[in-house]
């Protein structure tokens, strides 16, 4: 794992067992992924009030280095893993946003969302897609409300073949929190 990649999820309280399980020890990124609400960019643990990420984000990230395979496509989790909160994550992992079938932009522009397994639901906090994935939304359970709760990430990047390749984290809070 990056060393600031490991140090703000140790410092945050975040690198558990359950979260080593997705994103392991010496795991060293492949890409940056760069996810964006507005014009304020996501960046290892910074926070977003719950206002700040009602809208879909954008998200962008490049070829991996030393990739030559053009046709490669990713999956985008952006989960939860202390939800409802730090202090009660009784539903941990909360799926707010699942896409696949996900192309590097070599621009450093967004990519294009068009196979949405999961709608963006906010606020909340990429895995490398094996060849010939065929998901439906059947694969990853239904998108309401209370079936978003305790989603199984471990286990379901485990039984589709998914590798990681770029992390990005940040922490929520209520409009009327105070520093």
């Amino acid at each position: 794992m990056s060393q600031d990649l490991a140090f703000t999820l140790a410092q945050s309280g975040l690198l558990t067992s359950d979260l080593q399980a997705l994103i392991p020890q010496g795991f060293s990124p492949s890409t940056e992924l760069s996810i964006r609400f507005g014009t304020k960019p996501l960046s290892l643990g910074n926070i977003f009030r719950a206002s700040e990420c009602k809208e879909v984000p954008l998200v962008s990230f490049a070829k991996e280095v030393d990739d030559t395979n053009a046709s490669r496509l990713y999956t985008l989790l952006l989960i939860d893993p202390d939800a409802p909160t730090p202090d009660d994550p009784k539903f941990t992992y909360w799926r707010h946003w699942v896409v696949k079938g996900l192309r590097p932009v070599e621009t450093g522009g967004p990519v294009t969302i068009s196979d949405v397994l999961t709608a963006y639901l906010g606020p909340g906090p990429k895995d490398e897609e094996p060849d010939n994935l065929s998901l439906s939304k059947e694969d990853i359970g239904g998108e309401e409300f209370v079936q978003r709760r305790s989603f199984k990430a471990v286990e379901w990047v485990e039984q589709h073949g998914l590798q990681l390749v770029g992390v990005n984290w940040m922490r929520g809070v209520g409009d009327g929190w105070q520093e």
